[in-house]
């Protein structure tokens, strides 16, 4: 796979869904994307960036605008964090990390003082036509979904 360069195609990709869904990029043409990436279901940076997501879901549905959170959990803690949360969107899950990696989301972390390999907090702003428009990395979850839906009505 290629990486992700604004102004260019995003390559497809398939991943499972929340809800029994299945995501493919492709099939979403005719309207917006935004994919955000984030660590760790249920944790309190990553269900702050969700929770203002889903506050502000109705102004992004109006700008014909899909809203994917993806981490590598489980469908099952997916289902479990989407439910507690009551998000309007589906949560993805890249177990084996192929999209994160396309991407390049995967960053080296420290914790617990160990390296490790985790997911940086980023988002992706994708046109109806399936081009990268806009890219947010080491995201400060504050203000960032309104920072986001400025940019897709700018589209």
């Amino acid at each position: 796979m290629t990486e992700v360069t604004i102004g260019k195609t995003v390559p497809d990709f398939e991943l499972p869904a929340t809800s029994g869904q299945t995501v493919k990029l492709s099939q979403l043409q005719g309207q917006n994307v935004v994919l955000y990436f984030y660590p760790k279901d249920d944790t309190p940076g990553c269900t702050r960036e969700g929770q203002d997501f889903r506050d502000l879901h109705p102004e992004f549905k109006r700008l014909n605008t899909v809203i994917f959170g993806i981490s590598r959990d489980t469908l099952k803690s997916h289902e479990t964090f989407k439910a507690q949360q009551r998000f309007p969107f589906e949560l993805l899950s890249d177990k084996d990390a192929t999209v994160c990696r396309l991407f390049e989301v995967i960053k080296p972390k420290k914790m617990f003082g160990k390296d490790v390999k985790g997911i940086e907090r980023s988002t992706f702003l994708i046109d109806q036509e399936g081009i990268l428009r806009e890219e947010w990395r080491k995201v400060k979850v504050e203000d960032h979904a309104a920072e986001v839906l400025a940019a897709t009505k700018a589209l």
